[in-house]
């Protein structure tokens, strides 16, 4: 009878366990059945997040140089789709969301050519604050995936 008793027991703290391993494993696997390798979205409409620093003396010079230089070499690229900027005064920080109308395209733009027209933009600048550096230093560079 004991030994019915103890097997019993022995049992019910298996089966307990047994099902503490199982939820545990469960749902360690929840994030990766949610998550999808981002090359699966190629094909779909991504929007590149930039955020600079831009102190207020100079905002006015990189609002210009973003005109002058990243607005027409932005719009003679394939898949480009437009961008918005903006500026959030008590950080002093740029936020710059091009949209793309593929990651595909986005990325096919040979980066010799983006450092061409960074050139620029940081020539443009320099000259425009009479100084020897960029000042507004990269601080995100990202990217968002359309959902729903």
């Amino acid at each position: 009878m004991r030994f019915n008793l103890n097997l019993k027991k022995k049992i019910q703290r298996f089966c307990l366990l047994l099902v503490c391993l199982v939820v545990l494993i469960f749902q360690s696997d929840i994030p990766n059945l949610k998550a999808i390798t981002m090359d699966s979205f190629q094909d779909e409409m991504v929007v590149e997040e930039l955020r600079l620093k831009v102190p207020a003396v100079s905002k006015a010079a990189w609002l210009n140089a973003e005109k002058e230089i990243w607005d027409p070499w932005l719009s003679s690229q394939e898949g480009f789709m437009g961008r918005q900027l903006f500026w959030d005064k008590e950080k002093e920080e740029a936020l710059i969301l091009v949209n793309w109308k593929s990651k595909k395209l986005w990325k096919n733009i040979p980066m010799s050519e983006v450092n061409i027209v960074q050139e620029k933009f940081e020539d443009n600048v320099k000259t425009a604050l009479n100084v020897e550096n960029n000042p507004f230093e990269l601080i995100y560079e990202g990217e968002l995936d359309k959902q729903g």
